[in-house]
């Protein structure tokens, strides 16, 4: 079994190409987790991590025979089942599904791997996670703008944003409708979608002036923003124009203690 720890942080290639499903990348190490499953470490990865309410992504990793996922030959295949991010260090976790004897024998450090991300587990969980940032840039448009946008949270029940504030709730039903309408209209007619890590300053600027107080003052954040609306710190994939949403449907507007709930969904079509 290979030394679980690593001090150096993985590189995060989604953060330059969100759109990139191919890549290579360096064995670090792989050990059991603590519940079992096996783990690999690479030096970089396109696959993004759960976190900031959006899941993580599925797929698999070759080892050895070249980056073409239709010349597999005799590679060791790790389905990767999940995805996670601790101290700048991600941890790809599944299993082996052809591999012969210990695998400590076969996976060395060093190792060149080949890294395939499941393109239609990508392209959902990014449109719903980019719907949650289209609400962001609604809710002013009706009159809503008195809420603090939050970040997007993906649950069983489907995916939400949440908003310091309330809204009365004789407004609910009709600030539902409007929201919905306002968001389809902004789909329709699309808008690029930016990621750019930027000097602290200047990302203040691209978000209407600050930047919440979780942002560290000397850091270089990752702002998202869909067209030339303000944008928002954020760490996770996108759709690259915002007409690849497709439609959005708000299902419920929630407000309780000093909070306001949207939840809201995409239609399952999907364009790949």
């Amino acid at each position: 079994m290979m030394d679980e720890k690593s001090e150096i942080p993985t590189k995060l290639d989604y953060y330059d190409d969100m759109w990139k499903l191919q890549s290579t990348a360096t064995l670090l190490s792989h050990f059991k987790g603590e519940d079992g499953r096996d783990v690999l470490i690479l030096d970089r990865t396109i696959f993004y991590p759960q976190g900031g309410g959006q899941p993580a992504d599925h797929g698999f990793v070759r080892i050895g025979n070249g980056v073409d996922s239709s010349d597999s030959g005799s590679a060791i295949k790790f389905v990767v089942t999940d995805v996670r991010s601790k101290d700048g260090v991600v941890f790809h976790y599944g299993f082996f599904e052809n591999i012969v004897g210990e695998a400590e024998s076969q996976l060395h450090k060093g190792k060149e791997v080949s890294l395939f991300v499941d393109e239609s587990r990508r392209k959902l969980n990014s449109r719903l996670h980019s719907a949650g940032h289209l609400l962001d840039v609604c809710l002013p448009r009706i009159g809503l703008g008195h809420l603090e946008p939050g970040k997007a949270y993906h649950f069983a029940d489907g995916p939400w944003v949440e908003y310091k504030g309330t809204v009365p709730q004789n407004e609910l039903q009709n600030k539902q409708k409007d929201l919905e309408l306002e968001a389809n209209n902004l789909i329709s007619v699309g808008a690029k979608v930016h990621a750019d890590i930027l000097p602290y300053d200047e990302a203040a600027k691209l978000c209407g002036g600050c930047l919440p107080d979780y942002v560290p003052k000397e850091s270089a954040p990752r702002i998202v923003r869909i067209g030339e609306n303000p944008g928002c710190p954020c760490g996770g994939t996108h759709v690259t124009d915002i007409s690849d949403i497709i439609q959005v449907k708000v299902s419920q507007i929630r407000s309780k203690k000093g909070l306001t709930k949207v939840s809201y969904n995409v239609v399952s079509s999907l364009k790949i």
